[in-house]
């Protein structure tokens, strides 16, 4: 028999091995704390969230933590079970109390707690396994933590500015939720709670921008998932105009956010999450790789409109726009390949030699690649908006989007757009032999 507990209550463990999950109400992840009897972490690495699935003694394990009591380390007085809201701004008191329940390694639930009273809490202590002697007992605690998240871990002795001790090697880590049904070759069915890929670097970052990462990563996934795309690997390749119209987005700093929100979509599709990345105008530039661990650097050193930045002279790029020098540059990197490349193309207008680009873009339709138009702000795109209609093509290799303002629409949004037609064109080329099965 389940035996419920109410707030603030306790009850033993009769059992070494536990399973504790949190189910209902909205989607949380689910993290743990493993504290000494000052209520602090002894390291980094007593710190179990998405990007560090394990410690000593407790794991994450699909939906829930899988603890062995007798694992923990005897410094260890209380292991603190955190849920997080995963989406911003949601709150756990507007929608249905979430449960939090304490099972055994078969499945049978021991202990189980509904977290009532919550209100605008986004951060919550849902319970903690506490040592009394020799014997571990359970508390239900459902405490909010108005402070946020990286305040809690803050306060609990987490750094969240420096790598933690530790760090799992990358690779999949699983998000807290329930997997839905398998979908198209074993990809995860939609509606599934996506295993966000990791990739190297993502350790050194902090960790509010771990994060935000992480989180921008789920939506991509979901993406894919949905599409039955889920697991495929593709280059990823950056364009990104820099002619003088487009002096107050990077002025404001909308360029800079622009590849900040594409380093998420490279992490789940390029072999080592890396974007390769151009600038063009007039003539172009092949920029470094765009990593994750120095995203932000990058934007600083080589996202500017004149002067001359490690050894490339931006004013000799010129200031209006040609499109067609930087395209043939990326299709030159195709002919000698069969794996798949997604081109995310940024620019503010222009493409006035529809001719010659309607050429390319045919010549391009046998090659693997998939050029995603993306257009910032209402200037005239030319060619861009009758590409649906371009005729003379292997495959429909292209697809275009206007936005006003890219930093008025979220993240869900933005990747829906961004990777909406990319896995249709992937069955499509490889039915044609352009792209290997």
């Amino acid at each position: 028999m389940v035996a419920g507990l109410v707030k603030g209550q306790n009850a033993g463990l009769v059992v070494g091995e536990v399973v504790l999950s949190v189910r209902g109400g909205i989607g949380a992840d689910l993290s743990a704390l493993l504290v000494t009897e000052a209520g602090k972490v002894r390291s980094d690495a007593d710190f179990v969230f998405f990007n560090q699935p394990q410690a000593p003694g407790v794991r994450l394990e699909g939906a829930g933590l899988a603890i062995s009591l007798g694992a923990v380390p005897g410094e260890i007085a209380q292991i603190r079970a955190v849920i997080t809201a995963a989406a911003e701004g949601e709150t756990f008191g507007a929608h249905a109390a979430p449960v939090a329940s304490v099972a055994d390694r078969a499945g049978n639930v021991l202990h189980e707690y509904v977290i009532d009273g919550l209100d605008r809490e986004s951060v919550v202590i849902a319970l903690e396994l506490y040592r009394r002697g020799e014997q571990w007992k359970v508390r239900a605690v459902g405490q909010g933590y108005a402070g946020g998240f990286a305040d809690l871990v803050t306060d609990h002795g987490v750094s969240v500015d420096d790598e933690p001790e530790g760090v799992a090697t990358p690779g999949v880590v699983a998000s807290a939720g329930v997997a839905a049904s398998p979908g198209v070759d074993g990809a995860p069915g939609i509606g599934a709670v996506p295993e966000v890929r990791t990739v190297p670097g993502e350790a050194a970052l902090s960790f509010e921008k771990r994060q935000k990462l992480d989180l921008r990563k789920r939506e991509v996934a979901k993406i894919l998932i949905d599409k039955s795309a889920f697991g495929v690997r593709a280059r990823v390749v950056l364009v990104i105009d820099k002619t003088g119209s487009m002096h107050k987005l990077y002025r404001g700093g909308t360029v800079h956010r622009v590849v900040e929100r594409m380093i998420p979509v490279a992490t789940q599709l390029d072999d080592d999450g890396s974007l390769e990345a151009y600038l063009y105008a007039l003539h172009c530039a092949k920029l470094p790789d765009i990593t994750v661990a120095h995203g932000e650097q990058w934007a600083q050193t080589f996202l500017h409109l004149t002067g001359t930045h490690q050894g490339i002279d931006y004013d000799r790029l010129g200031g209006r726009n040609d499109e067609l020098p930087v395209m043939r540059a990326v299709i030159d990197t195709l002919a000698s390949t069969a794996e798949p490349t997604l081109v995310l193309f940024f620019t503010d207008g222009g493409f006035a030699k529809k001719r010659e680009i309607a050429a390319l873009m045919r010549e391009a339709s046998a090659l693997p690649a998939f050029w995603q138009f993306i257009g910032l702000g209402t200037s005239n795109f030319g060619v861009l908006r009758t590409l649906d209609e371009l005729d003379g093509r292997v495959v429909d290799n292209a697809g275009f989007f206007a936005l006003d303002d890219i930093d008025r629409i979220d993240d869900a949004e933005l990747y829906r757009r961004l990777l909406g037609e990319f896995p249709d064109w992937l069955r499509a080329a490889r039915a044609a032999g352009i792209v290997r099965p």
